[in-house]
This record gives C-alpha cells, structure tokens and sequence, in this order.
C-alpha cells in the first residue's frame, strides 16, 4: 500500500469556502476604496470622482505558462503584475484585484499557498487589495483568470486612439528580453526531456530569465507622468510585443508610423543571447512580447519633459496613415512593420 504524503493537503479537504478563506486569511485591505472586501457576495468600491477602469486576463496552462520551469509563486506574482500593467496603460492606478483559479486534483493546498503568497506579494508592492475571486475544480491543468478595477480622473486617462501625426513615439525599458529568458527556459526544458539526468545550463543570465518569470509594471513612469504633468497622447503597455501593439495604437488612431531602428532599446544582454540562438536581436526585440513596458505617444511640444525622464527611449515618430507602419534600418532601408507578435488564437 502505497503511503499517504503527510506534507500535502488535498483541496477536498477544505472546501470551496474552505479554501477560499484559507487562501486569503492574511490579505490585508490597503485602499481606502475597497469599501467592502471578501466574505459577501460581492465586493464594495467607492471611486467617489474619479472613473473606475477595469481590465480581465485569463492564463491557461499550457497555453501562457508551463509549470516545467515556471515556479507557482513566480506565477502568482506575474499573474497579477499582467493586469496591473493594464491599468497603467491607461495612465490610471489599479487599486482592486479578484482572483479566480480552476485547478485538478494534482495540485495540493501547499501548491496553491504558494501560487497565492506570489499574488500577497504582487499586492503588497503595488498597493492593490485582493477583493475577491472564486475557486473551482478544473478536468486538466490550472487555469487563472484576474480582474485588475483601477481610477483615474476623467482628463488623465489615455487610450489607445489619441496619436497625431507628429507626435513622438517613445518606450520605456528595453525590449526582447522576457522572449530570449523564455527560450533559455524551453532549451533546458527540451534537453531535460532527453535526458533528465542532464544539469541545467541557464549561463547566468539572471536578468533575462527574470524579466520573463517575474515582470514588473511601470508603475514608476505613471507616477512620473503625474509628478511631471505629462499626459501621453495614446498608450498600451507592451504584452504582444511592439511590432503588433503598434499596429493597435494606429488602427485606432487612425494614424502611421515609423520606427527607427537604432532608436529601439535592446539590452546588452539579451543581445548577446538572441547572437548566440542565432537570431536577429532587433527581430527579437520588435515580436518577442511579454515586456510589460510601456509604448506611448506624446505632442512634440513635450519633448523636453520627455528627455529629462529616465528610462524612456524616442523610437520613432506618427506619420499620416497612408504611409503606413514602418522601419528605417539602420543601413538607411525603410521596409513595412511586420506584425509578428504574440497571437491569441
């Protein structure tokens, strides 16, 4: 008879309401907003004079994650960060989160401490409260679905269709790194599989794989925004990757654009990397997706704000629709954008 693994509690055990309770017990209400948290029916928010923005994503296992080399606290954290950046997107601040997970019976209560205190951990250094979600079983895999509610004042948000023609094109960060972590992570997991006996090779590079299994949100360039008084043109964060996100950005503002390529912030090391996979860093830098960083228009007559701010990078500039996205080589060639990117389906 096989023995009972005393370290692990199976879900079961608890409960829907069980579970909820034991997986939220130490969350701790931060925002003056969050009238009423979890333990009713539904959550209470008070947005008294401002505009409530909201914004949903769903990670299905297999599809966004592989839990082969993504740990669940790492997992937690990014899936909660995810969200957050969209709400920093529209220049406003995430104040409420729900969290709702379907999961089989391979995962233990231990499991999902671990995926929730990554959750803790993402609230408490952003300053969002965990105001509900639910739980439910799932036939295969995890499954992971957050709701980011955030405010702002009507005239400080940004969307997506306010680019002009003339406007400049900016980025903050720098780009193709979270997609070079991810193919170390699937080199390893491949080599694994061939040979489980095989010691993992990550060639220390602790930046790359960080910036794909615990991104952050650029909550730091909204708050200089504000400190600033700088209020974009039309902004989205950088989750696809920016050859399609700008495609999103002038269809709804009904504008081109040009990007020039010496203009496009690549980190050293991811550089390096993307030579070593035999790939072309500026191709990895324009599709790779998973960034988090923020691509945003702004007027001209702000370009000096703009170049006082740190961490943002000019990588281009709007042009009128009929000339189209574009890309200025650095050898002088002007090609068309190609939307290679992240697709969903």
């Amino acid at each position: 008879m096989e023995k009972q693994d005393l370290g692990r509690t199976e879900i079961a055990s608890l409960g829907e309401f069980g579970l909820i309770e034991h997986l939220t017990k130490n969350f701790e209400i931060q925002n003056p907003s969050s009238h009423r948290g979890i333990g009713d029916d539904a959550a209470v928010i008070d947005n008294t004079g401002f505009l409530t923005v909201v914004s949903t994503d769903l990670l299905v296992e297999g599809v966004h994650f592989d839990l082969m080399y993504v740990p669940l606290k790492h997992l937690g954290y990014k899936s909660v960060v995810v969200n957050l950046s969209d709400i920093y997107a529209m220049n406003a601040q995430p104040k409420q989160i729900t969290v709702s997970i379907a999961v089989s019976n391979r995962f233990s209560v231990e499991a999902l401490d671990e995926f929730y205190e990554g959750v803790k951990l993402a609230c408490k250094f952003y300053g969002v409260d965990l105001v509900g979600g639910d739980t439910t079983s799932s036939q295969k895999g995890f499954l992971i679905s957050v709701t980011a509610i955030g405010q702002a004042k009507e005239e400080e948000l940004v969307y997506r269709s306010g680019a002009k023609p003339g406007d400049l094109l900016c980025v903050t960060g720098d780009l193709g790194s979270a997609y070079l972590g991810l193919q170390i992570l699937e080199r390893e997991k491949q080599l694994y599989l061939s040979n489980p006996g095989i010691q993992p090779d990550m060639e220390e590079q602790d930046y790359l794989l960080g910036r794909f299994l615990k991104p952050e949100a650029r909550k730091d360039m909204i708050d200089i925004f504000r400190q600033n008084k700088l209020v974009p043109t039309a902004m989205m964060d950088v989750s696809d990757g920016i050859s399609s996100d700008l495609m999103h950005i002038c269809k709804q503002s009904g504008v081109g654009a040009i990007i020039e390529e010496v203009g496009v912030p690549i980190h050293n090391d991811a550089k390096m990397q993307a030579l070593k996979f035999k790939l072309d860093p500026l191709t990895c830098a324009l599709n790779g997706g998973e960034d988090y960083e923020l691509l945003f228009t702004v007027s001209p007559d702000d370009i000096e704000k703009i170049r006082l701010m740190p961490d943002i990078y000019i990588m281009g500039e709007i042009t009128e629709r009929s000339e189209g996205v574009k890309l200025h080589s650095s050898g002088g060639k002007i090609h068309d954008l190609v939307a290679q990117g992240w697709k969903h389906f």
